[in-house]
């Protein structure tokens, strides 16, 4: 909208860069142009505001198939006024010269012409595609035709119009068929899905088997290398059991050799210390027999000393003396010649 200002009876008006602007006075074009800044009387002025940037135009329609079937249509169509005299004169594109806005609705009627332009040629594709073949490839179909339909249309360019570009966004059905259209693919990927996680459980399965044969085969790999351990250490010990007895046995020979030669040892220092002996008494008895029998009394009073406790003090009785030096007179004379 162009921004008007008042100065004691004159107007200013200054435009937008993407606005064209025609001022006409008494039927005589004045200015013409884009992005326009001038004084106006407003009495004598006539004003038009031609926008000339690209604007986009959202479209949403209903339609039927081939087979009956309603569907929705949302498409967007970007255009441009590419020649602003042409619009200007075919369009009510006036403004009013205190305020700046239009006194019409331009753009609602270029809406509405291209609306329906559009929704006739897609709704004429549409009514020979049937539903699933709307779904799957009418978007291409719809815009085509209605970018096709909308270049043929002599009122547009006669109105000044140029269409730059035609999308259609979706085409979609009610609400039940389309929850009906998506049951069997859902019930697909439901399938795939349950497919998926059955392999997986498979593979799991499997997976856990393996494990399984691999632990056992451990175990029983294992349980042989115990057996074997067993067997080596039964061995071992045999062996050592074995070596043990053969190390007893010799020990017990030598032991016994020892003993042997020990005692015979002993028995001939035995024999000898008892022949030394026996020589000892037999010397012993033949230095008795030959000795005098008082030296022999007097060795054995001398014995009988030896043996008895220490005497401090004898006393001799007359009888005693008497018998006493009787034998000793009676050995003398008897030794006498």
């Amino acid at each position: 909208m162009a921004d008007i200002t008042r100065r004691a009876g004159w107007r200013h008006l200054r435009s937008a860069p993407t606005a064209h602007i025609r001022h006409q006075r008494r039927g005589r074009l004045v200015h013409d142009g884009e992005g326009l800044s001038f004084w106006f009387r407003p009495l004598t002025a006539a004003l038009s505001e031609v926008p000339v940037n690209d604007r986009e135009l959202a479209m949403a329609f209903h339609a039927r198939t081939a087979d009956f079937q309603d569907v929705s249509v949302q498409s967007t169509v970007t255009y441009r006024i590419g020649d602003p005299a042409a619009a200007a004169t075919r369009l009510d594109f006036s403004i009013d010269p205190d305020t700046g806005a239009w006194r019409g609705t331009p753009l609602e009627q270029i809406a509405t012409l291209l609306t329906e332009t559009a929704q006739q040629h897609a709704l004429d594709v549409l009514a020979r595609t049937a539903l699933a073949a709307a779904l799957v490839d009418g978007v291409a179909a719809v815009r085509d035709r209605i970018a096709a339909g909308l270049a043929a249309e002599p009122r547009l360019p006669d109105t000044g119009i140029e269409v730059v570009a035609v999308r259609v966004v979706a085409i979609r059905p009610e609400p039940e068929v389309e929850r009906a259209l998506r049951t069997p693919a859902r019930e697909q990927i439901q399938q795939e899905a349950d497919r998926a996680t059955y392999e997986r459980r498979a593979v799991a399965v499997e997976r856990e088997r393996v494990i399984a044969e691999n632990e056992l085969a451990s175990k029983i790999e294992l349980a042989r290398q115990e057996e074997r351990l067993v067997e080596q250490r039964g061995t071992n010990a045999r062996r050592e059991a074995e070596e043990n007895a053969a190390a007893d046995a010799v020990r017990a020979e030598a032991e016994a050799a020892r003993k042997v030669r020990l005692a015979r040892a002993e028995a001939e220092a035995a024999r000898e210390v008892g022949e030394a002996r026996a020589g000892a008494q037999s010397a012993w008895l033949r230095a008795h027999a030959e000795a005098d029998p008082a030296v022999l009394h007097a060795l054995a009073v001398t014995r009988a000393a030896e043996n008895l406790p220490r005497v401090e003090h004898l006393t001799l009785s007359p009888d005693v003396l008497t018998g006493l030096l009787a034998r000793l007179g009676g050995g003398e004379g008897g030794t006498r010649p």
